[in-house]
């Protein structure tokens, strides 16, 4: 008999299981995807309305929104992209960012108050 004891494992030894990633993933990145791109259409709409019944200070307001909704847009696709590859090849990469959602607010932080204060030079 063995002094050993039946289930002992070695420390070094380590069983490779694939990861098994659930369908549900693949439509949280989509629904993330398609919540940032109502946002960044929201913001086009708001822009256009700028644009079409606003003046001067509108229209300037307008350019700054309507950037602002294209580099959400391009933020999204990229986003999407990525944490897609990263489903699929199972990486177990972290899906979570911190950069994005900051910079979108301090964008349009930023272009709400050179708003208000181009309305309040301009009249």
């Amino acid at each position: 008999m063995s002094t050993q004891p039946l289930l002992q494992r070695t420390a070094q030894k380590r069983i490779a299981l694939p990861i098994r990633v659930e369908p549900k993933v693949f439509f949280a990145n989509e629904r993330t995807f398609l919540s940032w791109l109502h946002f960044s259409v929201v913001l086009g709409g708001l822009a256009v309305g700028l644009l079409n019944f606003g003046d001067k200070v509108g229209k300037i307001s307008a350019a700054m929104y309507t950037i602002i909704a294209v580099g959400v847009m391009l933020y999204a696709l990229t986003v999407y992209h990525r944490r897609a590859r990263s489903i699929r090849l199972r990486t177990g990469a972290p899906y979570d960012d911190r950069l994005g959602p900051t910079v979108l607010c301090i964008m349009l932080l930023s272009a709400i108050v050179i708003n208000f204060i181009l309305k309040a030079v301009y009249e």
